[in-house]
């Protein structure tokens, strides 16, 4: 609670401050419509993911997130839709957002292309109540006053819109992706104590995804891909490999980081399709950076279920009236 404390109290002193990245995941590659509008429809039915990821186990007040979305293709309106739902908590704070998505399709002899768009609200809030601070009241471990105009005393939040756009191009042996999220850049102003009030900026994050996928004989895939988020300020890499047998089976790995500074994590991760309609997947993370002293990795746990046909598909012919009949 000390380290929390602290990074949350240097974030409220200094008055006006930015967001961090996006939240982590280690599976993106299983979860595009996580961080991309465009990819809406592309599973070519009704999609559901849920995702839990613990992130740096017994760290105090590491992030745990949770997310869940559903997209499928939405013929008559020439492209797709979907949902996305997330709960983000990293110690005393907690982002949480939900958003609608619309995807338009551009079919290309030998792929699709898509445009999408995405706009919802992102809630944030602070628990001040869960901060102890040196010079604060406390009787028996319960809190009475923190004796300090920046930190509030229970738990306040705010709401502003937030909008997304992203292009996403797939093909049989390519998919490739391009997204901007926060792109307004929304401001939220957090109401402390005694008039004080903290304004946090959701900075523009830019995301670039590259996919590829080789047959290895008749009953093995190889898909090697890279994903590179950005504020423009701090980017980082994800650099992973899959292996799939029989298409259900599979292992895989990624790297996170980019040189000496950016290196962050080696993850782990396998699964498997529990019948036609559900996979199910898990990814450990073994922490490469300062903060393996303090943590002993993170888990993330996938499942997505496809309805594996598709739903109300195509246009009904127009009716045609006979006037020898009316």
């Amino acid at each position: 609670m000390v380290r929390v404390f602290t990074l949350v109290c240097f974030m409220l002193i200094s008055g006006f401050l930015a967001a961090q990245q996006e939240t982590q995941y280690t599976q993106y590659m299983l979860n595009k419509f996580a961080f991309n509008p465009a990819y809406a429809g592309m599973d070519n039915s009704l999609s559901f993911t849920g995702v839990y990821r613990n992130q740096w186990i017994n760290l105090p007040g590491g992030p745990e997130s949770q997310q869940v979305n559903a997209h499928m293709p939405l013929y008559f309106l020439g492209g797709a839709g979907g949902i996305n739902i997330e709960n983000d908590l990293a110690g005393v704070q907690r982002n949480t957002s939900a958003s609608l998505a619309y995807s338009y399709w551009l079919p290309m002899d030998r792929g699709s292309l898509a445009i999408g768009v995405e706009g919802g609200v992102i809630q944030k809030s602070l628990d001040g109540s869960k901060l102890r601070t040196p010079e604060g009241t406390f009787i028996d471990g319960s809190y009475i006053t923190h004796n300090d105009n920046f930190l509030p005393a229970g738990i306040v939040s705010a709401l502003v819109p937030t909008f997304n756009l992203g292009m996403y191009y797939k093909s049989q042996k390519l998919d490739v992706g391009i997204s901007v999220n926060n792109l307004t850049e929304p401001q939220i102003r957090l109401n402390l104590l005694d008039g004080q009030n903290s304004e946090i900026l959701y900075n523009r994050n830019y995301f670039l995804t590259l996919g590829l996928n080789f047959d290895i004989g008749a009953m093995w895939t190889l898909r090697p891909g890279v994903l590179a988020k950005s504020d423009l300020t701090q980017t980082e890499t994800h650099f992973s490999t899959i292996v799939q047998y029989n298409d259900n089976i599979f292992v895989g790995a990624s790297f996170r980081g980019y040189n000496s500074i950016t290196v962050d994590a080696l993850a782990f991760l396998a699964g498997l399709k529990l019948n036609e309609r559900v996979t199910l997947s898990y990814s450990y993370d073994w922490t490469l950076s300062a903060l393996n002293t303090v943590s002993s990795g993170s888990h993330e746990v996938l499942v997505n279920y496809n309805l594996g046909k598709p739903i109300g598909k195509g246009l009904l012919p127009k009716i045609i009236y006979n006037p020898r009949y009316e």
